[in-house]
């Protein structure tokens, strides 16, 4: 895909309420995303994710946009679902609780970005980038102040997008977000101050 076409791509960006679930199952597909997730690694025990994955896991996540908490975000281009992108309070989270590797820097409350899937079909056109941006306008109006993500950072060359779901580092450093840990060679922690009153300089006016 080139650049003038990734540039002109119009995505609206939207949180996942529970009327369009539909969408969502429609992005994901009857594999729920990557077999049989649903979104929900991040937020069981290992134990709990794997009794769960296919139905169970769906259901979970079903059940969590019932309950008028929207876990994250859905990307469309003319109608249809092409992006998604979670985003919670960080101790929403078991997983990030319990991991040594991405365990809290301090004590301040934040909003974490843990997944971004995006539809073959429309990879490489700045999808994630539209949605880092609806989430960072989602965590703004719900009164968040510190948006957290662990991105990888690839030494050099391609990396397979089935292991990217976190997003890339390059992709937070444009946005303006900032490194604030580097557990290891190829993960970053990434912070965003969000500011009550300004939009950061490269936000781009993100659909609700």
């Amino acid at each position: 895909m080139s650049t003038d076409v990734a540039k002109t791509l119009s995505v609206r960006c939207a949180p996942l309420t529970f009327d369009r679930w539909p969408d969502l199952e429609k992005l994901f597909g009857p594999r729920g995303a990557q077999a049989g997730c649903w979104c929900m690694w991040w937020r069981q025990t290992a134990s709990e994710f794997a009794a769960g994955k296919g139905d169970r896991n769906r259901e979970a996540l079903r059940t969590i946009v019932a309950s008028g908490e929207p876990p994250g975000i859905l990307a469309y281009v003319d109608d249809e679902p092409v992006g998604w992108c979670a985003v919670a309070p960080r101790e929403r989270y078991v997983r990030l609780a319990r991991s040594r590797t991405l365990k809290p820097i301090d004590d301040q409350p934040v909003w974490s970005i843990t997944c971004f899937f995006v539809a073959r079909r429309h990879r490489r056109q700045g999808v994630t980038a539209r949605l880092l941006d609806a989430a960072v306008e989602f965590v703004r109006n719900r009164g968040g102040r510190i948006v957290e993500a662990y991105p990888i950072a690839p030494a050099s060359g391609e990396y397979p997008a089935a292991y990217a779901y976190t997003g890339l580092l390059s992709t937070f450093l444009a946005a303006g977000f900032e490194v604030v840990a580097r557990p290891s060679a190829s993960r970053a922690i990434v912070r965003y101050a969000v500011k009550p009153s300004a939009r950061p300089s490269r936000r781009r006016g993100a659909g609700k």
